[in-house]
């Protein structure tokens, strides 16, 4: 078992910062794949970005690529995700998720083992 928790969301104007933390707990922390995803009203579960075990390879959805930066400190059992120059289109709920069986750094939300339960991120203009 693997339970995960978000952090960090909130009410944020267009061009400004947050950093989301996501804090593991269960299993060894360090040997799995971690993403992000996010959800938006009305809309499907779409993927954010992904990191592998030892932080060093990284993969981002286009849409936030040179924007988001995902890492993660496997001494504290966390993932972070900074997301500078927000957009009003980036407003959704926030969940992170585990990959237990495969290195492969997935955008598919079916890959993914366990998700927490989400932070809201809103983004006025």
């Amino acid at each position: 078992q693997v339970q995960l928790v978000e952090s960090g969301g909130g009410l944020v104007q267009a061009g400004g910062s947050l950093r989301l933390s996501c804090a593991a707990s269960g299993r060894t922390f360090s040997r799995y794949t971690m993403g992000w995803f996010r959800q938006a009203p009305g809309k499907e579960r779409e993927f954010v970005a992904a990191i592998s075990w030892s932080g060093t390879s990284t993969h981002y959805a286009d849409s936030v690529k040179g924007r988001f930066t995902i890492s993660r400190d496997n001494a504290k059992k966390t993932q972070y995700l900074q997301m500078n120059s927000l957009k009003p289109e980036d407003t959704a709920v926030y969940y992170c998720a585990v990959d237990l069986r495969s290195t492969y750094l997935s955008g598919s939300s079916s890959e993914y083992d366990y998700w927490g339960q989400g932070t809201q991120v809103t983004v006025s203009s």
